[in-house]
């Protein structure tokens, strides 16, 4: 496995060095991505709406005026976000050691793709929405800060109604600053269902001041998504934002709803299984204050907590990504999705590790709903690797059938 994870990383290398040389023509479709775009808006514009803008800088002067630190550096950001995925994939099962199924896992999660069903949308990645993709550096440098927040954030919330340190609270903020610099989309998705668990807490019994100081946290991010909305949506960018609901997810698919329905096909099946398998005790669980619970219990419970999460996250980014678009030469971009994409990636994760606690179920119903997510998986892992595969033969990621 680790030296499938190098291969990967190679390849990941290969590609966006390909990338970041492309020539800015817009009808240029061999190796299609952004990335040229972003290096030259920094290096000839220096226009700076990202923090990734000035690791580019420097990297782009260090290596003699060449995208090769580039590339390079983006390969180690792909490949950290795999290891960080088999770290949460192990927190949220509670297995201490890494092993070859929990990298293998963690690759599976890092190159599955949407299930592709032609009449839903020809294209295969724009048609659908997907949490992996190598087009975009920006969103690959957020999820890698992301990992690190959602980590960070669970290791803080096990004991943040006893007391929470100096040092964890300004780390923690110090953690969404930088993700958010990078790109405000996880913060979209990540604050308001951050919020709505501490309303819940508040509303059974945990203290207004322990609540208050982890939801605080969150507000030094929040200044730099009003720096952000300056840069992007200032009064002489001629951008804004409108309320058109399904007009993003509408671009490029023959039908919007089936495409949605596709690209959470794992987990809505794993979904579809999971329910009927709760038990009453274990709803409660779900729903008490405390995470301490006795040993036995406790696994389930981090799960169905993180499940939860991951699940809140989704329909908080699809609401955003179905009702908002940017105004202006933006308008077809759809960068309102990019924070549905991370919530999609999360629910893939906790997705597969819910599917694996599954197993042990005896009922022939819930047990064939398990095999029928294991077959989806597999077929998505397939969409997902011919994609790939056909991303470094240079060709554009508009690709059809």
């Amino acid at each position: 496995m680790w030296a499938l994870t190098v291969l990967y990383g190679i390849a990941c290398l290969y590609l966006y060095y390909m990338q970041s040389i492309q020539p800015l023509d817009y009808d240029n479709r061999y190796f299609q991505s952004d990335l040229p775009y972003h290096i030259s808006m920094i290096v000839e514009d220096g226009w700076y709406y990202s923090f990734t803008a000035y690791a580019y800088q420097a990297l782009y002067f260090l290596c003699g005026k060449t995208t090769v630190g580039i590339a390079l550096f983006l390969a180690a950001v792909t490949v950290a976000s795999l290891l960080l995925t088999e770290v949460l994939l192990r927190r949220i099962l509670g297995s201490g050691k890494r092993s070859a199924c929990t990298m293998a896992a963690a690759l599976i999660l890092n190159l599955v793709m949407p299930f592709y069903l032609k009449t839903a949308g020809s294209y295969r990645y724009v048609s659908y929405q997907s949490g992996n993709l190598w087009h975009n550096s920006t969103y690959l440098c957020m999820r890698l800060m992301a990992l690190i927040v959602l980590l960070y954030y669970q290791k803080l919330e096990a004991g943040y109604r006893e007391r929470i340190t100096v040092k964890q609270w300004l780390l923690f903020a110090l953690l969404l600053v930088v993700c958010t610099g990078v790109k405000p989309s996880f913060l979209t998705v990540f604050a308001p269902v951050l919020a709505l668990k501490l309303l819940w807490e508040l509303a059974h019994g945990v203290r207004f001041k322990q609540v208050f100081l982890l939801g605080a946290g969150v507000l030094p991010a929040c200044g730099v998504v009003l720096w952000q909305n300056m840069v992007l949506f200032g009064a002489d960018t001629g951008h804004g934002m409108t309320f058109d609901p399904w007009y993003t997810f509408s671009l490029h698919a023959d039908r919007p709803k089936l495409a949605v329905l596709c690209s959470l096909a794992f987990p809505l099946v794993v979904l579809a299984a999971s329910l009927p398998a709760m038990t009453k005790e274990q709803w409660r669980q779900l729903l008490a204050r405390k995470a301490d619970v006795q040993a036995g219990d406790g696994g389930q419970l981090r799960l169905n907590r993180w499940y939860t999460l991951a699940w809140l996250m989704a329909l908080v980014g699809f609401a955003e990504a179905l009702c908002l678009v940017e105004t202006g030469s933006r308008s077809r971009d759809g960068n309102f999705l990019w924070g549905y994409l991370f919530a999609v990636f999360l629910l893939y994760v906790v997705s597969l590790a819910k599917w694996l606690s599954l197993w042990h179920i005896r009922s022939r119903l819930i047990r064939a709903a398990v095999v029928l997510a294991g077959l989806v998986l597999l077929y998505q892992l397939w969409c997902g690797s011919y994609f790939f595969l056909r991303l470094l033969s240079g060709e554009t990621y508009f690709m059809m059938g």
